[in-house]
């Protein structure tokens, strides 16, 4: 009959607040692909209580930021087919839950790495040229010049030599900086050669650096990497820059070592717990610079996970589709 939408293929949960803010954009394709959109309202992240309300047996697909998406809640959403998160840390995911229950799970690898190794070279200047502190002081009437240091022949220690971490690499050297970096994993030797980079033990980066850049991943092995003893085996001028995520750094210890000046500034784009409480003591210290997980925001990289997570969205849905008609052939031969 004409006039009449033809029924939906597909229930989808848009719970990325990212892809929430310009969903309209992507409706009228969602629509072609007979995919219905499920957008609950709320805040910047939901929570997993949140999330177990909003999933239910109907739901085939969920686009997800760093919302929780753990086994209770598959459990619920027994028609969950895939999982596109918008960016590129899954450590919100239960990856080997969804394993188990043959969810696939997409994200966009490398989608942030020249952004976050742009906003960690920022950072680094920042602390050694203050031109905050200058600008603000001159806004205030005042005329001082605040000493800063040179770059040259100062250590930059890089924690995780991945995607973000080898941009950071790159845009370190031109400046003269001796550079130092840590895995867990065996890094490309041609890449440390011509680079410059040395690869070491923790505890000798920690020790040796001026400024000290988390760029690895959150997982077993690195929440709380740095925690009171790693903090006391920095330099008390070193700076630690953090645009990984929150739970690499143990926060009560890092505001210990700064209320105790062991280290000289931190500069923080992620946190514990996001948002940042209003009641955070690290609001107070004037040698952090702080912001709301923003490392990621370029227009051209936000562009560019826009249209990946919806494209893996559709991608994984049409996949679990095939595959399922594929097994039914299968079993209509035997």
């Amino acid at each position: 009959m004409a006039g009449v939408t033809p029924p939906a293929r597909w229930r989808v949960l848009i719970a990325s607040v990212h892809i929430r803010r310009i969903l309209p954009r992507f409706l009228p394709l969602l629509a072609e692909r007979k995919i219905e959109v499920i957008v609950p309202e709320g805040g910047h992240r939901f929570s997993e209580s949140e999330m177990l309300t909003f999933m239910d047996e109907t739901v085939d697909g969920v686009v997800c930021s760093d919302d929780p998406i753990t086994e209770p809640i598959m459990a619920r959403a027994t028609r969950l087919k895939v999982i596109s998160k918008w960016g590129v840390g899954v450590d919100a995911i239960d990856r080997e839950a969804a394993r188990r229950r043959g969810i696939r799970v997409c994200n966009s690898p490398g989608a942030f790495s020249d952004a976050a190794a742009d906003v960690v070279m920022a950072y680094l200047l920042c602390f050694a040229r203050p031109v905050h502190q200058v600008d603000a002081l001159m806004r205030q009437g005042k005329w001082e010049q605040l000493p800063g240091v040179s770059l040259r022949g100062k250590t930059l220690g890089v924690i995780g030599i991945g995607d973000i971490g080898r941009e950071v690499v790159q845009r370190a050297r031109p400046f003269g900086l001796r550079l130092l970096g840590r895995d867990i994993r065996e890094i490309d030797r041609s890449f440390c050669q011509e680079m410059g980079l040395t690869m070491v033990q923790l505890d000798e980066l920690l020790c040796q650096s001026d400024y000290v850049s988390l760029n690895c991943d959150l997982n077993p092995t690195s929440f709380h990497l740095i925690g009171e003893y790693q903090l006391r085996a920095m330099k008390p001028t070193a700076v630690l820059i953090n645009t990984a995520r929150g739970p690499i750094v143990d926060e009560r210890a890092l505001g210990e070592a700064l209320e105790q000046r062991r280290i000289a500034g931190a500069a923080l784009d992620v946190f514990e717990d996001e948002p940042l409480p209003a009641t955070s003591p690290l609001r107070r210290f004037p040698n952090v610079l702080l912001a709301p997980h923003n490392a990621y925001n370029t227009v051209e990289a936000v562009e560019r996970v826009h249209e990946q997570t919806i494209h893996n969205l559709i991608a994984g849905l049409e996949e679990s589709s095939s595959t399922q008609a594929s097994k039914q052939a299968r079993s209509i031969v035997r």
